[in-house]
């Protein structure tokens, strides 16, 4: 795992296991889960971009060798393979839960839980060689993992995510542009520039600002009305408008200058 400085407000982790296309093992899954509260408990982090080592964004679930012989051997399987799904499923919870937006820069295969860090990301752009597939369904599992279930009718659509889960066939990049799961697709050696320079946009942002609109539009998606959703707003701006960042981020747009944050 490796986590590095991107310039103000931005950083990159990287799934760093190539030489098995970053597939998902015991220790893989607890330095991601670190790595991601590290970079949820830094205040001078506003945007991260989530990447994979090599040729391979991450394949998912490695079948062979998971690596967690000695929980199986401690707790037995149901219930080693219970904490195991759960360790799993709390990836998807703290992409969604943590503060700062997270920009997945899908730079090849995404399938099974590396899809699922994808659909649990906030921003999603692909290079040209990314596939996407659920594949949970092909190993002979449920399509419905990770949060999958949840996030991916919400990103596609219940129509075209039901399609994809039912059958779990792999997609390219075109297709999932034209779909809505990526913003994005660009050429392979360009994917990071892309992703970097959509992070710093976001950084521009008031970090509180942008902290409330990520939690406010995946709540708003959950809210049963639409004067549900607005009455969160509301507390929201509110919220916002109080902070000395607004302040600084009114200066500086009204003085054409670059505003300088105290996260505040």
């Amino acid at each position: 795992m490796r986590l590095e400085h991107a310039g103000p407000g931005v950083r990159i982790l990287t799934l760093d296991r190539a030489v098995r296309l970053n597939a998902l093992t015991d220790a893989l899954v607890r330095a991601l889960g670190a790595a991601l509260d590290e970079v949820a408990a830094d205040r001078d982090c506003h945007c991260l971009v989530l990447t994979g080592a090599g040729r391979a964004f991450s394949a998912g679930l490695d079948l062979e060798d998971y690596g967690d012989s000695e929980r199986v051997a401690t707790l037995g399987t149901p219930l080693a393979e219970l904490e195991r799904q759960r360790e799993l499923a709390a990836l998807s919870l703290r992409l969604h839960r943590m503060p700062q937006t997270v920009v997945a820069a899908v730079n090849g295969p995404a399938a099974g839980g590396g899809f699922a860090l994808v659909c649990a990301s906030d921003l999603r752009i692909a290079a040209r060689s990314a596939r996407f597939g659920v594949s949970f369904i092909r190993a002979g599992f449920s399509a419905c993992d990770l949060g999958v279930s949840w996030l991916l009718p919400r990103l596609v659509g219940a129509a075209r995510a039901h399609e994809l889960m039912l059958t779990g066939r792999l997609f390219d990049a075109d297709e999932a542009r034209e779909i809505g799961l990526v913003l994005d697709v660009v050429d392979d050696d360009a994917l990071l520039d892309a992703a970097l320079a959509k992070a710093a946009q976001v950084a521009l942002n008031p970090p509180a600002s942008v902290q409330l609109t990520k939690q406010g539009m995946w709540l708003a998606l959950e809210v049963p009305s639409l004067e549900a959703a607005i009455e969160l707003e509301n507390r929201q701006q509110v919220l916002a408008g109080l902070t000395a960042d607004r302040h600084e981020a009114t200066a500086a747009f009204l003085e054409k200058r670059p505003p300088h944050y105290q996260h505040r």
